[in-house]
């Protein structure tokens, strides 16, 4: 949340030169106040734990969240009990005359397959379309975020040698911006994903800015100069057991897979070093405050 301060104070500027939200008494005089309107579009196969892992970081914020979940129609997944999808998720048909202060598209586990081959790649460009006239803010999360890059910007996806599995260190490469506003000057993310992104695409095209890479994994958060949209490569949402319960999945498929990187304290198994929560949290709070609530209108069809 911003800090409310007299109108000449000295230390102003210096906190406006770092990029620190400052608003004046006159203006928070007049600032209205109502729930954020977010919605997420779940992706993910596991619908019900994506979902809660979400809202965990969502509720980390002062400020209230009404929450719309969604889910593609053209395409349902069978890891999520139909009965749950029915009760607590929309389609895309009953939300697009809406208006919403934020979305967040998750990631899929489709990244080996082209985009304009994956089953609901039409829903998903209408769903791409409405959020680009109807969002005042929108995070793309790992598939979701080549997909997203790929439908506003051109920007490929490119095959890995081997899947990226894994933690990693990331370097904040814009000093003050706002969503890693709070964050070390390097931090964690783990990441879980067979294509990457080239960091040459991202800086080749003038209304984009990546904000934080990493040696390993390549562009990891990546924003539109207008503010509207945030990629992100990596899952700062996962839980502290996310890697493992996917690499035991994988290892009882008889896949050939390594234990992730950087996550276990031996290397190997047992005791995980969860060293990404605290980045996870402010991300999803400062995107909540500086992206979404002090952006958009009071009156949401303003929108």
């Amino acid at each position: 949340m911003p800090i409310i301060v007299p109108k000449d104070l000295p230390g102003v500027k210096t906190l406006q030169a770092e990029n620190i939200f400052v608003m004046n008494e006159k203006r928070a005089l007049k600032q209205d106040i109502r729930p954020l309107e977010i919605a997420i579009l779940n992706l993910m196969p596991t619908k019900e734990v994506t979902e809660t892992q979400l809202m965990r970081l969502l509720s980390n914020s002062p400020l209230q969240i009404n929450l719309t979940l969604i889910s593609t129609s053209t395409y349902v997944g069978k890891h999520t009990p139909l009965e749950h999808l029915q009760k607590f998720y929309k389609s895309f048909e009953d939300i697009k005359d809406k208006k919403f202060d934020g979305m967040i598209i998750t990631g899929a586990p489709v990244e080996e397959i082209e985009f304009t081959e994956v089953k609901y790649w039409k829903e998903l460009e209408e769903i791409f379309n409405f959020a680009k006239n109807n969002v005042t803010s929108t995070i793309f999360i790992c598939w979701g975020a080549q997909a997203g890059l790929y439908y506003y910007y051109g920007i490929k996806k490119y095959p890995l040698s081997q899947k990226l599995f894994g933690v990693y260190k990331h370097k904040k490469l814009v000093k003050y911006d706002r969503l890693l506003k709070g964050t070390d000057d390097r931090f964690f993310m783990p990441h879980s994903r067979h294509t990457t992104i080239k960091e040459e695409d991202i800086k080749a095209c003038k209304d984009l800015v990546m904000i934080a890479s990493s040696k390993e994994a390549g562009a990891t958060i990546i924003r539109s100069k207008d503010n509207k949209f945030i990629f992100i490569t990596g899952h700062a949402e996962y839980d502290r057991d996310t890697l493992e319960l996917e690499y035991k999945r994988d290892l009882s498929r008889g896949l050939n897979i390594a234990p992730p990187d950087n996550y276990y304290v031996n290397g190997k198994d047992g005791e995980i070093k969860m060293s990404w929560s605290s980045t996870a949290n402010l991300i999803y709070m400062n995107w909540l405050n500086h992206y979404v609530y002090q952006l958009t209108p009071y009156e949401i069809e303003d929108i």
